[in-house]
């Protein structure tokens, strides 16, 4: 990897599709206008199509004659992400090229899904998962495939609880939201892990912003929490056109391997360029993601069709 890699270096992507979750702000807006400037057809996987409709103008003012679709998302909600796997399918496309994973929350108040999951696991682990094994079909056969999944930094202060996976009998925020993002990269890693061993071509990697200022530190924190990130915002954030930087290049750079775990190369990776990552110990544990991948099917009902993967469950 180069140093100082920038969106500028992102391949041709015409006749590529590319699915965004979280499109409408943030680091999904960003990464769905580099990959439609770089000519992607781009679904903008939105939970608030009227937020999604105004980026998705904001885009096409950016870049005249990009291409896309905005299609309503919510990943907390099961049957939302039935619905827009199936219209997906019904859809006269090729086959699906890029999956980003990228929508979340970050440490709210204790809530629920529709489905009564803990908010965090629920959204950004449990909606991602049960999406990627409802589309990852459509990827087999396409060249150069890839399912990212965004990560953070705080996998570090991450454990998985199995006997309180849903934080029932005791809440912390930040410790739900760390538990959601080791899920994250935990099932990125696992991923990788049964696509190699059923012989797939489909790449599975992992990426994470470093500290970028985007509206997910003040989206749904408490009012005192709102303050104090605003202020470090402004003091040590970088933009979300860097940190967007290392979902693109997993996404698109030729020589990103799969299995690799993207993020900023400056101290702490907290800024920066794109480097490789290392992800904690608990990330590396392959029997937790094993035992997460079944709980996982278990929850939501969804199981991945894969080729057979030798000593998977």
């Amino acid at each position: 990897m180069g140093a100082g890699w920038t969106a500028a270096e992102i391949p041709k992507l015409n006749g590529r599709t590319a699915i965004v979750t979280g499109a409408n702000s943030g680091l999904g807006l960003v990464t769905a206008r580099e990959l439609a400037r770089h000519g992607a057809s781009v679904i903008m996987a939105c939970r608030d199509l009227v937020k999604g409709q105004a980026a998705l103008v904001r885009i096409q003012a950016d870049v005249p004659g990009a291409e896309l679709q905005l299609e309503e998302l919510d990943l907390g909600r099961q049957s939302s992400i039935a619905d827009f796997a199936e219209r997906f399918a019904a859809d006269e496309r090729d086959g699906l090229d890029l999956l980003i994973n990228n929508a979340g929350v970050m440490a709210p108040p204790r809530r629920q899904t529709a489905d009564g999951f803990e908010l965090q696991l629920g959204t950004n682990h449990l909606g991602h998962f049960a999406l990627t094994g409802r589309l990852i079909a459509h990827m087999d056969g396409r060249p150069d495939a890839r399912v990212v999944t965004l990560s953070s930094n705080a996998h570090k202060m991450g454990r998985l609880n199995f006997a309180d996976i849903q934080s029932e009998r005791h809440y912390m925020r930040w410790s739900a939201y760390g538990q959601s993002k080791l899920a994250n990269l935990m099932f990125a890693l696992e991923l990788d892990r049964r696509l190699r061993a059923g012989g797939s071509k489909i790449k599975s990697l992992a990426a994470h912003p470093g500290y970028a200022a985007t509206n997910l530190q003040t989206a749904a924190a408490p009012a005192l929490d709102r303050l104090l990130m605003r202020a470090t915002n402004l003091l040590i954030a970088q933009s979300a056109e860097l940190g967007a930087l290392p979902t693109l290049y997993a996404a698109c750079a030729p020589e990103a391997e799969s299995g690799s775990y993207i993020g900023p190369d400056g101290p702490g990776e907290f800024r920066g360029h794109p480097h490789i990552s290392k992800p904690s110990r608990a990330a590396r544990d392959a029997d937790g993601a094993r035992r997460l991948w079944a709980l996982s099917e278990e929850l939501t009902g969804v199981e991945f069709s894969l080729p057979a993967a030798t000593g998977a469950p």
